[in-house]
């Protein structure tokens, strides 16, 4: 990022966040993940990013634990969030589904990439609200279904 870019970011408010994600931005999520699960498994990890406590993490964790590449500020869709907070509007939470150390599968960005990206430009270091879905962990009923038929597949 060029110098005058960073200076210009960092100048913008630290805290910029709503306390709920937007209703839209579940449809949103559920359109992306149906990319990689099934129907049944999208509609169970919407309905558990609607039950998640808002957590706060840091946008250049969930970049690495996402493992996408930080997007610049000039990208279309972050120069737009970059805009909404210069305005004083407040950006939507994040919604996440829990990846799983265990098996290699990393966090999903089932919706906010580009908000984690423009929050970064402003502060890598403060903390950003999410929804974590744990569609993948050992206690859900969707990981012993998909996980068992990931493994009988091989």
């Amino acid at each position: 990022m060029a110098k005058s870019d960073k200076t210009k970011a960092k100048s913008l408010p630290s805290e910029h966040w709503k306390d709920e994600p937007d209703e839209h931005d579940y449809p949103a999520a559920g359109d992306f993940l149906s990319l990689v699960m099934s129907e049944g498994e999208v509609a169970t990890a919407v309905a558990a990013l609607r039950e998640a406590a808002i957590v706060r993490r840091k946008a250049k964790d969930l970049l690495r634990a996402s493992r996408l590449d930080l997007l610049p500020p000039a990208n279309a869709h972050v120069t737009v969030d970059l805009d909404k907070v210069r305005r004083g509007e407040r950006l939507s939470p994040i919604l996440l589904v829990r990846g799983d150390a265990g098996r290699d599968v990393p966090l999903t960005v089932a919706d906010g990439y580009h908000r984690i990206c423009a929050s970064y430009h402003i502060n890598e270091n403060a903390d950003i609200p999410c929804r974590i879905a744990d569609v993948f962990s050992g206690t859900s009923p969707l990981a012993t279904s998909t996980l068992d038929s990931a493994s009988s597949a091989s």
